[in-house]
């Protein structure tokens, strides 16, 4: 293989490394200082949410939760993004890292809608036709789940009031406040999820690392060798599997699988039409 150039740190990853770290300064100094979440502005919320932004899709990639996150994120960024671009070039490179990040997202937010699909259609058609039974029936089933502190609270208050309305006889009021709780549990329920971080885009570049050099030898742990293309086949069946358990984690499993999904559909395209070879 031929690569355009040969650089320890080329421009556009250098870059990255630079901005991801500003971003993650910028969201410890607003919060300290300002008390302001940048998490909550520029991480990716569900579409559908009050707090949706479109150029949450861009922005997302660059905010991270933790020390821990950011680093082990742009070392592997630097680790295998260091190679693709030295080969691609950087004008390809970065097009792979933006669109398979954005990739990443779609898919998180495919299976987001998938899982929430059936909530928002028991929502409806409980406003549709509210009553005790229905929304006891509802409530009890495994559609109606409470993922936050604030979920929580918001319902003990809301069956306080319920009980009391029913209680005395109030049963239009009571069926009323039923459905402005589950409008209100619908809200919270789209604004919970905020995705953040560049691990859809890092998950594009070990697909693309693993199938452009799958010979090159990585080292788990810096000590257990392995082939590139096992390890891009293991990571992508160790998150398949991880997804689908739904351990409860706040890892966006399939946004992970969704940047090696559209890293790969994009190599067969950018292949298929000779626009992988920077040579052509």
């Amino acid at each position: 293989m031929r690569f355009q150039s040969f650089k320890l740190l080329p421009d556009v990853v250098k870059n990255l490394l630079i901005l991801n770290g500003l971003f993650f300064l910028a969201t410890i100094v607003f919060n300290n200082r300002f008390g302001i979440d940048l998490i909550d502005i520029l991480g990716l919320h569900f579409p559908g949410s009050e707090k949706f932004h479109w150029w949450q899709f861009l922005t997302y990639m660059f905010m991270h939760g933790g020390f821990a996150h950011i680093f082990f994120n742009m070392f592997a960024v630097w680790m295998f993004g260091a190679v693709l671009e030295n080969y691609w070039g950087p004008k390809k490179f970065l097009l792979y890292y933006i669109l398979t990040g954005i990739g990443a997202a779609l898919t998180h937010y495919a299976i987001m809608y998938y899982e929430f699909y059936p909530v928002f259609n028991g929502i409806d058609n409980y406003i549709l036709n509210p009553s005790f039974d229905n929304l006891n029936a509802f409530i009890n089933s495994e559609q109606f789940t409470i993922r936050s502190f604030i979920m929580k609270e918001r319902f003990a208050l809301f069956q306080q009031s319920y009980n009391e309305l029913m209680q005395y006889g109030l049963i239009e009021d009571a069926n009323n406040l039923s459905i402005s709780y589950l409008l209100s549990y619908k809200a919270d329920l789209l604004n919970l999820p905020v995705v953040v971080g560049a691990s859809g885009a890092l998950f594009g570049i070990l697909l693309a690392y693993g199938m452009l050099f799958p010979n090159n030898v990585i080292y788990l742990y810096f000590a257990i060798p392995i082939k590139a293309k096992y390890f891009v086949m293991l990571y992508g069946a160790l998150e398949l599997y991880s997804g689908i358990s739904n351990n409860g984690s706040n890892v966006a499993h399939f946004a992970h699988l969704g940047g090696m999904i559209f890293g790969f559909i994009l190599i067969k395209l950018w292949k298929k039409k000779d626009y992988f070879n920077p040579y052509e």
